[in-house]
């Protein structure tokens, strides 16, 4: 198969399931778009952590606790779907960038980990068989110096991923909304133009109706008043005739 039809077929899986996981629980929210603009800050913010295999336990035990204590709500799917922005084809290079960035924040540029050695380790922990063993593999990756770095790059990644994903889907939903309203004002106005111009078309043949009926009715009306000249005439000769007929006997 050539390179370019790899490549898109992969960009298709993506966009695929990025629209199974992320939009169409957006579109199907019936929440109110700040409800479910938290839930994408929320889902991103915990995406956006080396705490593979455990993102969606946490958007749980979130929601349980901000209702409980803080009286705070948001859309628990989405929030649900948003951590599947770290998946399998995404954790590797995600992963690196916390790494590279906790290296940055921390000042030590001595030891850095190729990305090539560190998407063999992080590929171990994927290649685990059940989330136990998975986070058995990611908890010894964790408390190495490369889990410390981690940790700590991905700080910045949870603000701006978050902060992020929650303006974006707040701006989308509130554009999909607007969207649908001009769309349904649009359908109302056609429909408005189509029952106009159907009541003008009756109107029309109501016209012709009436317009033909008086035609019909004017017609009766002449052909009823020659009925009667000619019966008139008929019984004035009739008439005539008797006189006559009486005056020569």
């Amino acid at each position: 198969m050539p390179l370019n039809l790899k490549k898109r077929g992969f960009f298709k899986t993506i966009a695929s399931v990025v629209r199974m996981k992320l939009i169409i629980p957006m579109i199907r929210s019936k929440h109110p778009p700040e409800i479910t603009a938290r839930g994408a800050l929320i889902g991103m913010g915990w995406a956006m952590t080396p705490l593979v295999g455990i993102q969606m336990y946490l958007v749980f035990l979130t929601w349980l606790f901000s209702r409980k204590f803080f009286k705070w709500d948001f859309n628990l799917p989405v929030g649900l779907a948003w951590t599947w922005i770290t998946n399998v084809f995404t954790i590797p290079p995600f992963y690196y960038m916390f790494y590279v960035t906790g290296k940055l924040m921390t000042a030590e540029f001595e030891e850095r980990t190729t990305y090539a050695k560190f998407y063999g380790l992080i590929k171990t922990v994927l290649d685990e068989d059940g989330l136990i063993e998975a986070l058995k593999a990611m908890g010894t990756i964790l408390i190495k110096d490369w889990g410390v770095s981690m940790m700590i790059g991905s700080v910045p990644w949870i603000i701006i991923g978050g902060w992020g994903a929650y303006k974006w889907t707040l701006w989308y939903i509130n554009r999909r909304r607007q969207t649908l309203t001009r769309r349904l004002a649009n359908r109302q106005k056609r429909l408005e133009k189509k029952i106009e111009k159907t009541q003008k078309k009756f109107e029309r043949k109501k016209e012709k109706a009436e317009h033909k009926i008086e035609i019909k009715q004017q017609k009766f009306e002449n052909k009823q008043k020659r009925l009667e000249e000619k019966l008139e005439k008929t019984i004035a000769a009739k008439q005539e005739a008797v006189l006559n007929k009486t005056g020569q006997d």
